[in-house]
């Protein structure tokens, strides 16, 4: 087993060294800058799931050794409690319904180095958040490395991953493969066209025990930061509801809202956002004890009409639904609503996976996604400064990273470095024009 403290202290050293070294970051444009004098700086990030704690470990990761550097964390529900901590968790840097991916190859990798420093951490006790005890102890791992398996069932499909195929990355290769060989990979699995596409470096997260970790991630990373540097820093998570983000002017140097669709329930921002609001269910199944044909360890997720993550060999959840303008951000789901999910999301599930219906319902969770509107590069996330929309004396600097959409796991890591670079720079030249061209022109 690794130890946690001696990983992130060399990650810590790293970190700075190379900060001091010819490969300057964007941070330098920070310690040239007047506020150098201004030896303490704190942060707000408004959330707990992809964006939010993303930017939070590069927050830390970014900052000037010599500062002291305090970040607290707050979301009313706690971390992951939003749309991120019940998201199917399939990770690939591929689009299996648009053309191929903008910037996919930078997100991939960062993506894959941030589940690399949770799965770090995750693998002691050394944490203050919830008495250091993961809430979700009962995972034995936060990533199933088996791959996805992806059905052609139309031509349009066909030739989107034909696309993605000839395209595809070298750490993530797509390979084109018939029925027999996808019932190597996967008994039972229906494949229509006699094609299916397996991308076979793709993973499958469990997104609540990751976002668990790498809060984890941040506590270890401030700790060790701290004990090799002159600036001490900090980081605190905090149970609590923000009605507006008046409320914070003046507390902070710098706030980060990264609430996904909350975000346009705040007084400031409601109605100035470019985002729809779409409500998500998911069913979870297990196969009961007395059928034995359990998915085998090898196989991988499927990526149909309706998505399928594999749990283990015994458990898997399906989803998603797609509930256009929903207000409802609960995780929690009724009987009705499971109902009318399942209505849904059965047959569509079925049709690739018939052994489905030999397992059994035992429950649904939902989250309420913020969908971004689309552009000439696709569904692109919404960033950037958005003090003109709170007030025109603000004394704290206010910032946006929201419309993670369905494409969360794959955006957070590359954005939220960005995203964190910009703050600390005090520059949004950092973000590509892309992702803050959404705001009205002044």
């Amino acid at each position: 087993m690794l130890s946690l403290h001696s990983n992130f202290s060399v990650i810590g050293k790293t970190s700075q060294l190379m900060r001091i070294g010819k490969h300057q970051s964007p941070v330098v444009a920070f310690s040239s800058s007047s506020r150098l004098h201004q030896q303490s700086l704190r942060y707000a990030v408004l959330g707990a799931g992809f964006a939010g704690l993303s930017v939070a470990w590069h927050l830390l990761e970014h900052s000037p050794i010599e500062l002291h550097i305090s970040i607290d964390v707050l979301d009313e529900v706690g971390i992951g409690g939003g749309a991120s901590g019940v998201s199917g968790g399939l990770l690939h840097p591929y689009s299996p319904k648009v053309k191929p991916l903008w910037r996919a190859a930078e997100c991939w990798e960062e993506s894959l180095k941030l589940l690399r420093i949770a799965e770090t951490a995750i693998q002691t006790k050394e944490s203050s958040f919830n008495n250091g005890e993961i809430a979700h102890s009962s995972y034995e791992f936060i990533a199933r490395r088996r791959g996805i398996l992806r059905p052609a069932v139309s031509l349009k499909n066909m030739s989107i991953m034909n696309e993605n195929a000839q395209n595809s990355l070298a750490s993530c290769r797509i390979q084109s493969i018939n029925e027999d060989a996808a019932q190597i990979l996967m008994p039972n699995i229906c494949v229509p066209s006699n094609l299916a596409f397996h991308m076979q470096g793709a993973i499958n997260i469990h997104p609540q025990p990751y976002l668990e970790a790498l809060y984890v991630a941040c506590e270890a990373l401030a700790r060790d930061m701290s004990s090799v540097g002159p600036g001490e820093k900090d980081i605190n998570f905090h149970k609590k509801s923000i009605d507006n983000l008046l409320q914070l002017e003046g507390e902070y140097d710098a706030v980060i809202v990264c609430l996904g669709a909350r975000s346009t329930f705040l007084p400031e921002l409601s109605g100035r956002l470019p985002l729809r609001t779409c409500r998500g269910v998911t069913a979870h199944f297990h196969l009961p004890e007395n059928i034995g044909e359990e998915i085998p360890e090898h196989s991988p997720s499927i990526l149909s009409d309706a998505w399928l993550a594999i749990q283990n060999p015994r458990n898997l959840h399906v989803g998603s639904t797609w509930d256009w303008k929903s207000c409802n951000y609960s995780q929690k789901v009724s009987m009705e609503e499971a109902s009318r999910a399942l209505e849904e999301l059965l047959p569509k599930a079925s049709a690739v996976y018939p052994s489905l219906r030999k397992w059994v319902f035992h429950g649904a969770s939902a989250g309420l996604r913020a969908m971004p509107p689309l552009t000439g590069n696709g569904s692109l996330p919404l960033l950037g400064r958005i003090d003109d929309f709170i007030t025109q004396n603000h004394s704290s600097k206010f910032w946006l990273f929201s419309g993670l959409g369905s494409r969360g796991l794959l955006y957070h890591a590359w954005l939220g470095k960005l995203m964190a670079q910009a703050v600390i720079s005090c520059d949004e030249g950092v973000i590509p024009q892309e992702f803050t061209s959404w705001r009205p022109k002044l």
